[in-house]
C-alpha cells in the first residue's frame, strides 16, 4: 500500500489543522491506520492509531482531548483532526498502515505542522 500525507502547514497557538493521508490499492481497510510525529533533533513517536473498521482508535497521552484520528474506508483516507495546537506539536507528520495498533509496515512521506506562539 501507498500512502500520501497532506494537509500540514503553519497556525497559531490555538489553532486547528486536518491531516489526511490518501492510500492506494483494495486493502486500505486490511489495515490499522496511524499517525506519528517527528520534531527536530527527536525520535519519532506515536501520535494516534485506529482500527480497521474505525470503531477503537489509541493516542498519546499528549494529544488526548485535543487530536481526533478517523478513517473513511470507502475513500481509502484516514485523517487526523488536530484542536488547540500548541508550539510543542511542530513536527514533521507521517502517516503509517500496519497490522497492530502499534506496529506499521508502511509509511508515506510527512506532511510538516508548525504552531507558531
Amino acid at each position: 500500500v501507498q500512502l500520501q500525507a497532506s494537509g500540514g502547514g503553519l497556525v497559531q497557538t490555538g489553532g486547528s489543522l486536518r491531516l489526511s493521508c490518501a492510500a492506494s490499492g483494495p486493502t486500505f481497510s486490511n489495515y490499522y491506520m496511524g499517525w506519528f510525529r517527528q520534531a527536530p533533533g527527536k525520535e519519532r513517536e506515536f501520535v494516534a492509531s485506529i482500527n480497521r473498521g474505525g470503531g477503537s482508535t489509541n493516542y498519546a497521552d499528549s494529544v488526548k482531548g485535543r487530536f481526533t484520528i478517523s478513517r473513511d474506508n470507502a475513500k481509502n483516507t484516514a485523517y487526523l483532526q488536530m484542536n488547540s495546537l500548541k508550539p510543542e506539536d511542530t513536527a514533521v507528520y507521517y502517516c503509517g498502515a500496519g497490522i497492530t495498533t502499534y506496529g506499521m509496515n508502511y509509511w508515506g512521506k510527512g506532511t510538516q505542522v508548525t504552531v507558531s506562539s
